[in-house]
């Protein structure tokens, strides 16, 4: 079996992924933020529209990490298995994580919360 494909190394990238997925988020989240506050937004709603805005971002940059580490023919080995430990290393993971449709849905609707939180000032 080749080297990159166990799950030693599988389970070596889930960890660089967890790691990661707290700076990024916050790293994304701080745009959106300023924006929220330079219009005046509705602070509540500001931080639930930069998460919606962090995430797409976020989970692009992971599925990239996942395919540097194994490359594109192979990732799909990598989703599978965190698909079999959902209770474990996969928790929080759905496939349709890595679609493009799903992330471009959230920054859509991130900036629908955008207009939202600028409707409801208080």
């Amino acid at each position: 079996m080749n080297r990159e494909l166990n799950p030693k190394n599988y389970k070596r990238i889930c960890l660089i992924n967890w790691l990661l997925t707290v700076p990024l988020v916050v790293l994304f989240a701080v745009p959106y933020l300023s924006i929220a506050t330079f219009i005046n937004a509705n602070i509540g709603i500001s931080y639930a529209g930069a998460l919606l805005f962090s995430f797409p971002f976020c989970l692009t940059i992971l599925h990239g990490h996942v395919t540097m580490a194994l490359g594109s023919l192979h990732r799909n080995h990598y989703y599978e298995w965190l698909e079999k430990n959902t209770l474990s290393y996969g928790l929080f993971f759905h496939p349709m994580f890595t679609s493009t449709r799903f992330r471009l849905l959230l920054l859509v609707s991130s900036i629908f919360v955008l207009s939202l939180g600028w409707v409801i000032q208080y």
